[in-house]
């Protein structure tokens, strides 16, 4: 493939952007499963607002290739619900290139099935989001699973920020 010099420049200051690690204002924790060691990640919407900068907000879309229900499980005794969820979806970028993932929600013990149906799409549909950008690059999410990386960043304190009055 012959690529212009213009082109050329253009793509090689994206990948230096993509090759970047997440600042520590991009990085939540929560506790592990069971109280195991915490679990480090990045929010949706904060993924999401990174990709509007460095692909633009019209350079990309995504695509919902498939939503699965994997179960809704209603127990009798407690009367109450769990439910699993599985979504794949593809992310494309402006001039084809595009990447697939696979992510999940569960909840378990809802009340009401609607909700949870609703909720565990949503965070299937997020969770699959945020593992396909990481397929572009660190600044999108792949530097999360560098535990190296991980265990020092989340010792940076992030100041709150201040809304404007």
């Amino acid at each position: 493939m012959n690529l212009s010099k213009a082109t050329s420049i253009k793509i090689a200051s994206l990948q230096a952007k993509l090759n970047q690690q997440l600042g520590p204002e991009y990085i939540s924790t929560r506790p592990g499963p069971g109280g195991g060691p915490k679990l480090v990640y990045a929010e949706g919407w904060k993924i999401i607002n990174l990709a509007n900068e460095v692909f633009g907000f019209n350079g990309w879309s995504s695509n919902l290739v498939s939503l699965t229900t994997d179960f809704i499980d209603y127990n009798e005794e407690t009367r109450r619900y769990s439910v699993g969820v599985t979504a794949i979806l593809r992310v494309t970028l402006r001039d084809g290139v595009f990447h697939e993932d696979i992510g999940y929600g569960i909840l378990e013990n809802s009340k009401t099935k609607g909700p949870a149906l609703d909720k565990c799409k949503k965070e299937a549909v997020t969770d699959a989001l945020k593992r396909s950008l990481r397929n572009f690059g660190n600044l999108l999410g792949n530097c999360l699973y560098d535990k190296q990386y991980t265990n020092e960043i989340v010792k940076i304190k992030v100041p709150p920020v201040c809304l404007p009055k």
